[in-house]
């Protein structure tokens, strides 16, 4: 269960903000268009290419009599804005068309309120069709040579030294290596160092073990203290004990870095060593610290050592000299490698409306490739987003931004953010992320950095494909958004105590529905992980209509109240619903979190007056328990007309009792007649017992990718 001072930092987060789906055509969103019509009469175009000049009039795609298209993304706007102070766009609007090849973008491309569009004239910045356009955030390397420094050879591993080479960085315009910087739970942090990309995939920083974790071995005596569950843990600055040798064999500590799970198998930081005692085995790390102290037996590795680059994939950087090391997993010839430079976002619309980003390739950043802040009615559309540092599409504020159709995957943070709406008004903001395939992210920030990630109000999250990742897919604190239509497998599969799904810890943060998902095949370290985890009191959520498959605690009720799971299937789930009543638990850590944490937010939202006490009049009902603290009961949960095969059905444990739940009739451990197990369809045939009470269909079919406008190829299983 969640401990003590996670909650702050995880909420503080949230409100900052393998198998393929058959693509299949489907209605996203009923009334409404995945995006508006656009006429092209009277359609204004300009044009850029890597062969193009600035000083050209950019009308026309190919050089030709000495015109032909602009050199760079800047030229075309500014060409745009240089239109519109002319007088209005005609109707149609610009689009400015991107022809094939590689951009590399030193500086952001800043869009703000002088680069908007209108609803009958957008601004659109597209690849040209049929072409593949990149925007590079990074530099190729090339002229790979055998590593002939005596002192490097001598520190790498003997096995290693016919295979490693190098490449001199500043020979080809790199001259900012970047650092490392301490990030993980409650630190996301920009990358800020240099990346090594081959043959399209991130290599990883030399690391021992390669594929595994060592462990905390002990704590020094003086260090110990209790935490706030009466565990034993070391405080930060004491540093912690390791039993092993390994270090001794390292020339140098000054640049070592460690990454662990220090304290909890949810809580992650990367810290650089201090000191290391080779007789006690004694580590001490510099601040920043984690959030949490050491705790024996909890997992962590060492990286950023050149002697341990002993594998293919590995590489290290030689800040000092310039010299970039690499065990090639194929020979490097022919073979692409990217270096990250850039740390700015990669593109910026600031309180911009009405432009489409479309069918754009970012890549090999250090930073975020687009950042979306204000405005309303901007477009991300079939773009791919692959090997960036830390964010892959933040939206902060605004309305009615969306982003469609994208692939996105190596990225270090979450894929997509969204922020928008007002929580106290109950304003929606109307953002969506729809119809993205999104997978191996949270590469460097491990956890709480999901898939999607998003806050506010009047939000839909449907039809995306999610997986291959260490932590959730989609994390969220939100009022009235819709998760849907999403395939999810594969995630948490390096954390404990997580959720596929995941939200936690408001009271007020109601009338959200998760609806008809296939939540499948997710891991989970130690305790485990949830497919939807509705942690700390959480209250007011509907799950209804979903599929889990292979989950542990697949509805999981962490003492919330008013929520209904309703007409779902599980499949071996262990259990398929889990209830507590957290809530009503004495120890200070989860008083504290009723009547100090959740009372604040509670009041906060003003839950006594519009429009809270007329959209949510069930929150008047916590004022008796606040009145004689004696705790708050998971009251009102409502579980009927589920499906339950294998695995187990229901745990109330911790406080729980069955008498806070509404337990309508389910079917349970009776074989409900799908169309066909062994082959994962769950579809229910004619004669299924389901049927008589009263269980409605889930659209199976609809789940996961779709075609669309910008999605046309079909992923095959």
């Amino acid at each position: 269960m969640n401990q003590t001072g996670r909650a702050a930092l995880v909420m503080a987060a949230l409100a900052a903000v393998g198998i393929a789906a058959e693509c299949r055509p489907v209605n996203l969103h009923e009334g409404q268009d995945m995006a508006p019509k656009r006429a092209r009469k009277e359609a204004i175009e300009f044009f850029v290419s890597p062969q193009g000049n600035d000083k050209w009039s950019g009308t026309s795609p190919e050089p030709k009599k000495g015109d032909g298209p602009f050199a760079t993304l800047e030229r075309a706007r500014d060409a745009i804005r240089a239109l519109k102070a002319k007088g209005p766009v005609p109707a149609g609007g610009v689009t400015v068309w991107l022809g094939g090849g590689d951009y590399v973008i030193e500086k952001t491309f800043a869009l703000s309120d002088k680069d908007s569009g209108a609803k009958d004239t957008p601004v659109v910045y597209r690849a040209a069709e049929g072409e593949n356009v990149r925007l590079l955030g990074g530099r190729a390397i090339t002229d790979w040579a055998p590593v002939k420094d005596k002192k490097a050879l001598e520190r790498l591993p003997e096995d290693a030294r016919r295979h490693v080479v190098q490449a001199d960085l500043k020979a080809h315009g790199v001259a900012d290596f970047g650092r490392l910087q301490s990030r993980g739970f409650g630190r996301r942090g920009a990358t800020a160092h240099l990346e090594l990309f081959f043959g399209g995939r991130p290599m990883t920083l030399a690391r021992w073990p390669n594929d595994d974790f060592v462990r905390i071995a002990g704590i020094p005596e003086e260090a110990k203290h209790k935490d706030a569950h009466g565990g034993e843990e070391g405080d930060l600055e004491a540093g912690f004990l390791y039993d092993g040798d390994r270090p001794k064999q390292w020339k140098s500590l000054k640049d070592v870095w460690v990454h662990g799970y220090w304290s909890w198998d949810w809580a992650n930081s990367y810290e650089a060593i201090a000191s290391y005692d080779p007789k006690s085995g004694l580590i001490k790390t510099k601040d920043p610290y984690g959030n949490y102290g050491f705790r024996v037996g909890q997992r962590f590795y060492f990286l950023n050592v050149l002697e341990e680059l002993d594998s293919p994939g590995e590489y290290y950087v030689d800040t000092h000299a310039g010299i970039l090391y690499l065990w090639p997993p194929k020979d490097p010839a022919g073979v692409e490698a990217l270096v990250s430079v850039l740390e700015a976002p990669m593109i910026s619309l600031k309180n911009t409306s009405h432009v489409t980003i479309r069918g754009l390739t970012l890549e090999a950043t250090r930073g975020v490739a687009v950042e979306v802040t204000g405005g309303a009615d901007n477009l991300i559309a079939g773009c791919t987003l692959r090997n960036i540092g830390t964010d892959a599409i933040m939206v902060r504020g605004g309305e009615n931004h969306a982003v469609v159709s994208c692939d996105m995957s190596e990225i270090g943070n979450s894929a997509i953010e969204l922020t928008g709406g007002d929580r106290k008004t109950l304003k929606p903001c109307g953002h969506r992320a729809s119809n993205n395939h999104i997978w191996r992210f949270s590469r460097w920030s491990r956890t709480y950095c999901p898939g999607v990630h998003f806050s506010g109000v009047g939000i839909t999250v449907s039809h995306n494909l999610i997986h291959d990742a260490p932590h959730t897919a989609i994390l969220y604190l939100a009022n009235e958004s819709v998760i849907e239509f999403n395939d999810i497998h594969h995630v948490t599969l390096e954390t404990g105590d997580c959720g596929a799904i995941y939200t936690g810890r408001d009271f007020t943060a109601r009338g959200n529905i998760i609806r008809h998902n296939y939540i499948h095949d997710t891991g989970g370290y130690g305790m485990g992980s949830m497919g939807v985890y509705l942690d700390d009191c959480v209250s007011g959520q509907t799950i209804y209509g979903n599929l889990f498959v292979r989950c542990t605690r697949a509805a999981f009720i962490g003492g919330g109240r008013d929520v209904t799971v309703e007409n779902n299937v599980f499949v071996d789930c262990a259990p398929a619903v889990h209830m507590d009543g957290r809530g009503l638990n004495a120890a200070p850590v989860w008083h504290d979190m009723v009547y100090k944490y959740m009372k604040e937010r509670l009041d906060d939202m003003k839950h006594h007056e519009p429009p809270y006490s007329e959209r949510y009049p069930k929150l008047k009902e916590l004022d008796r328990y606040y009145a004689d603290d004696k705790g708050v009961p998971p009251e009102g949960n409502v579980i009927e007309r589920n499906i339950a095969v294998g695995g187990r059905w229901m745990d109330i444990v911790w406080g729980g009792d069955a008498k806070y739940l509404t337990i309508g009739e389910n079917l349970v451990d009776k074989d409900p007649h799908f169309a066909d197990p062994k082959k994962d369809d769950y579809r229910l045939q004619e004669d299924s017992p389901a049927w008589k009470m009263g269980f409605k269909p889930i659209p199976v079919d609809e789940i996961g990718l779709v075609e669309d406008e910008y999605r046309q190829r079909a992923l095959k299983k």
